[in-house]
């Protein structure tokens, strides 16, 4: 009896969760996973975008240039692999997410005791991807929710100064804050002082020189310098423009 409600489980999860990646057309594969120290190591990248292929997705590299069909990234789905801490074998699992980074599928923990790197992640992520299959992906035509880019532009002007007779009073500047709605997704390439964050033409859109501080990059973009800040687990580029203080919010993927 429990068995068989193990079963009826199995298959109740697998049903939901078909029914979330069939709302997607496509899936953006990066070019490096965090684990691994460089881009494609063990071509476990190749191996993602070809078990992808075979599970029914379409799919694409992070630096591709992705056709207009499948231009709105929310209707994108953007896999990562992850690897989970074995003491005698390899052990990695996938996760789905969508544009906004909300997971929606995990698969199963593929795993191997085989000890060459090479042959073990192969081996595990092929397990691992068992589970996606199951799935039997098909697009559905559903239109996701699309995420159109809106700039909303606030000026705060300040308040008018009272009164007074001194002559050392300094106006306060006008404060922009420009607050960007992203539709896609950027991507963060390691340099060998910070980052370049990429879109997926691939273009690089900003780049970013690490500090003592995590949370906060000195970053250049389109010519403007500023700082790339972590609020409230969003990031800001802030930069002055004219005199202004201006905030942009973006959507990057380190």
């Amino acid at each position: 009896m429990k068995k068989q409600f193990l079963v009826l489980l199995v298959l109740v999860i697998n049903y939901s969760y078909s029914q979330s990646v069939n709302d997607y057309k496509a899936v953006i594969v990066p070019l490096q996973f965090d684990f691994l120290k460089t881009e494609n190591q063990y071509r476990l990248n190749t191996l993602t975008k070809f078990n992808l292929k075979k599970a029914g997705f379409e799919a694409f590299y992070s630096n591709e240039a992705i056709p207009n069909d499948y231009s709105d990234r929310c209707s994108l789905l953007y896999i990562d692999v992850l690897r989970e801490n074995g003491f005698l074998s390899s052990k990695l699992f996938l996760t789905l997410k969508d544009c906004y980074g909300k997971i929606i599928y995990q698969s199963v923990v593929g795993k191997s005791k085989e000890k060459s790197y090479q042959v073990a992640y192969t081996e595990a992520l092929n397990e691992a991807f068992q589970s996606l299959f199951a799935l039997k992906y098909k697009y559905n035509g559903s239109t996701t929710t699309k995420v159109q880019s809106e700039i909303h532009t606030e000026v705060v002007k300040p308040m008018p100064a009272p009164i007074t007779t001194s002559k050392n009073v300094v106006s306060e500047p006008v404060v922009v804050k420009t607050v960007v709605t992203d539709s896609y997704l950027l991507y963060a390439q390691p340099t060998a002082s910070g980052f370049q964050l990429i879109d997926s033409t691939p273009k690089v859109v900003m780049k970013v020189f690490k500090t003592t501080n995590q949370s906060c990059y000195i970053a250049v973009k389109n010519g403007y310098q500023g700082v790339l800040l972590l609020k409230e687990n969003q990031w800001y580029f802030e930069y002055y423009q004219n005199d202004n203080l201006m905030s942009e919010k973006v959507a990057v993927k380190f």
